[in-house]
């Protein structure tokens, strides 16, 4: 082969390598694309479902076990009238109670989850039963309802021990799930570990409630200047 021959062998071989080099690269970016698409994808799915609404206390989602479905509507067999379920994300608590004869709501901040939930209830045949609404628990009023629901964590409980006896008429009963209120003293209890609830009578911490209130202003009486 000649020195020209060799160079020329030489130069198309690089090319091919140059060629191949380009190819692998546009197929790298390619298949990066995609990749990045698709997470980006599940993520706008299911950031909703496993993040935390924007709350003043972060709740995050946790689905209740069918044990605590089951608990919640054991300890709320002899009731009737209207329930609603704070913080309700699937829906699932809501759903069983309007099955069981309730008419039921949850109360939810996060629009994925409430549109979900009312998907459910209407495939589940209970949508004329139940509600679902995007709402802040800090906003919203329980004046209307008689059972209360709610899956919520300690660093709320304190605050909303004092919004329930505000709003909630003497004959409600509250459910707690997960963690008891810190000051009120459950009247009943089911379940154990995590599938505990516990059960509060509205007339029990009212009175306590005023009680509390009652001394306050007394003590600001006997001591105006303190």
């Amino acid at each position: 082969m000649s020195q020209h021959e060799l160079v020329l062998d030489t130069g198309q071989g690089s090319g091919a390598v140059s060629e191949g080099r380009r190819r692998r690269s546009r197929l790298g970016l390619v298949v990066t694309g995609v990749v990045g698409g698709s997470l980006v994808a599940l993520y706008a799915v299911a950031a909703p479902f496993v993040a935390p609404a924007l709350r003043r206390v972060c709740l995050p989602f946790v689905p209740a076990t069918t044990a605590q479905v089951e608990n919640v509507l054991r300890v709320l067999r002899t009731r009737t009238g209207t329930l609603v379920d704070i913080g309700s994300g699937d829906g699932r608590i809501v759903i069983a109670a309007a099955k069981c004869g309730f008419q039921a709501s949850g109360l939810e901040l996060n629009p994925w989850l409430v549109w979900y939930s009312r998907y459910k209830a209407w495939r589940e045949g209970v949508y004329r039963s139940t509600s679902f609404h995007i709402s802040d628990l800090w906003k919203a009023s329980f004046a209307q309802y008689s059972n209360v629901v709610i899956f919520g964590v300690p660093q709320m409980m304190d605050q909303l021990e004092v919004k329930l006896a505000n709003e909630l008429p003497s004959s409600a009963k509250v459910v707690a799930c997960r963690f008891p209120f810190p000051t009120w003293v459950p009247e009943s209890t089911e379940g154990e570990g995590i599938d505990t609830v516990w059960v509060y009578d509205a007339k029990t911490f009212r009175s306590d409630l005023h009680r509390k209130t009652g001394k306050t202003l007394l003590e600001q009486k006997s001591h105006p200047h303190s």
